[in-house]
This record gives C-alpha cells, structure tokens and sequence, in this order.
C-alpha cells in the first residue's frame, strides 16, 4: 500500500513539473508577444534610437528569444529573478514581502473557509430538505453568484461607510510590512475571501454526503447496529470529503487570482498592486514572474488535493493496490 500511494506521489510530482515547464513557456511566448516595448515604455517616446538599443541590451532584450527564455527559466530555478525593469532592483527584493502578504492572506481565507464549508455542506446534508438546508442553499447560491469586488464593496458599506463603521475600510500597511501587524485592516479582506470560496465548497460537500449518506455500506453499518456519529465519521465523512477536496483546491487556486481584486479594493500591499504597476510600466520580469507563482499556486492546490483525496477516500486507496 505504502508503495503504491508513494508511485502515485511521484507520478503526480512529475506531471505537475510538467505543466509548470509548459506554463512557463506560454507565460514567456506571451510577454514576449505584447506589442508594447519595455524601453520606450521607460525612456519615453521621446527617446534615442541610441539610448533605446543601450536599454534593450542592459535588459539582454537584444539576444534571442530562445536564449532569452533559457537564462529567464534558469534564473527562477537558481533564484536569480532578474531585475525589475520599471524599479531596477532585483525582483525577489522588489516582490519577496508582497508575495509573502498575499500568501499570508490566503492562508487565513483557507484556515477559516475550509472547515467552515465542510460543516456547513454535512449538516446540510444531514438535515436535507429541512430549513437549515433550505436557507443555507439559497444563501449560498446568492453568496457565490457575486464576484468579489460586489462582496467586498458590500462589506465596506456595512462595516466601515453607511451603517457602522466598525471596521477601516481600507488597510494600512506598509510595503514589507508584517501582515499582522494590522489584523483589523485584515477583517474585511479575509471576510470578502472567505464568502468567495466557502459557498461552492459547501455546496458539493452536502451533495456528496447526500450521496455517501444514502449508500449500501452506511446502510449496512446501520444496520450492524453502529450509533449515528460512528457512522458519519467512521464510514460517511472520509468518502463524502473526497470529492470535496478537489472544489477546495480549485477554490483555493482560484483565489491566487481572485486575490489581486480584493486587494485592489482594499489597499493591501500584495502580489495585486504590484501586478497592476507591472503591467502598466511593462515589467515583463515582475509580470512573468507573478504569472508564474500564481500558476505554481494552481499545480500545488491541485497536487495536494489529488493526494488528499487518496489518502482519505478508502475506496480510492484500495484501487492503488
């Protein structure tokens, strides 16, 4: 058994390596497609023909594309990420602490969306067609038909504008800044992530415990005589929480994008505001480089929650025999 989830591991590894190098290549053919040059975008249109080609081979735009790409994709291997065009300073100390700051966002939306879905999708299940699983499906439903910035917009109104103003409607931290050092400015942010994920995670983990609920073997280990919490816990939440694992993973995914609106919208200084400056000034490092991470954040959720499943589905570890 060990062996085979381990060959399973590897196979996963080896794939998700493989789309990454794939993604790098479209991220770089497509940077490199802008029509827009990062010299003149710099210099001006104003400027030298002269100035402008001592630009492009201070930046090595001059070389080859292939060449281009070999010393780009070596570079993030060895952790030599270039240099920012529009600030000229390495990218990992230009980008290192907004990176960070958005991780760490992420991870508070993850820790308190995650078991929150997964409660409110089982009692759903197990009050179905009553009304908590009626109210908590229309909720749900109204909270996942609105994009992020209509939540957040809402939250601003509620909690810092029009009715109380509890909360400050923008944050407050500086650029390298630790995150928590301003943990009321991260109530709404967090707030607007979390309502973005949670309904969709809620949603398939009360279908799939309908289903694990009215199966053969949990009706067979009712009727061996098992008490109701052994049955949900022993036989139905492993096999209901699989398939919900996979909708965490896309949700979780989906918020390394997601991220960049809410920050935006709230002032935070992460991978967002950066990513807006980048292409404004045509940074191609800054932006080849977060298009990279977020793609690299989709292949790890993916990875994880493909090998989550397995381990906590018994009908999926037994197949690996």
């Amino acid at each position: 058994m060990k062996a085979s989830i381990l060959r399973f591991v590897l196979k996963r590894i080896a794939l998700g390596l493989l789309t990454l190098f794939i993604v790098s290549l479209l991220i770089f053919a497509v940077t490199q497609a802008l029509p827009s040059d990062p010299a003149e975008a710099i210099l001006g249109r104003e400027a030298t023909p002269e100035a402008l080609e001592a630009l492009r081979a201070d930046f090595g735009l001059d070389k080859p594309i292939v060449v281009q790409y070999t010393n780009w994709l070596s570079g993030v291997l060895t952790g030599d990420l270039g240099t920012s065009y529009a600030t000229s300073t390495s990218v990992s100390e230009y980008i290192g602490p907004r990176v960070g700051a958005s991780f760490f966002l992420l991870l508070i939306a993850a820790v308190g969306s995650i078991p929150l879905s997964i409660v409110v999708g089982a009692n759903a299940a197990l009050r179905r067609d009553r009304k908590f699983d009626t109210t908590s499906s229309l909720v749900s439903l109204i909270l996942a038909a609105m994009p992020e910035f209509v939540v957040g917009t809402i939250l601003t109104i509620i909690f810092s504008t029009t009715i109380w103003q509890l909360l400050p409607a923008v944050t407050y931290l500086e650029v390298g800044a630790p995150p928590w050092s301003d943990m009321k400015g991260l109530i709404l942010p967090v707030l607007t992530l979390l309502i973005a994920v949670t309904p969709y995670v809620a949603r398939v983990m009360r279908a799939a415990m309908v289903e694990v609920l009215e199966s053969d073997y949990v009706e067979m280990a009712r009727l061996k005589g098992m008490n109701e919490r052994t049955v949900l816990w022993r036989h139905a939440m492993p096999n209901a929480v699989g398939p919900a694992f996979q909708v965490i993973a896309l949700n979780l995914a989906y918020l390394a994008g997601g991220v960049i609106i809410v920050e935006r919208l709230f002032n935070f200084p992460g991978i967002g505001s950066a990513l807006a400056d980048a292409v404004r000034s045509r940074d191609l490092p800054v932006i080849q480089f977060l298009a990279l991470i977020i793609a690299a954040v989709y292949v790890l959720t993916n990875l994880l929650a493909d090998i989550g499943t397995v381990l906590v589905t018994p009908r999926l570890r037994t197949r690996l025999k």
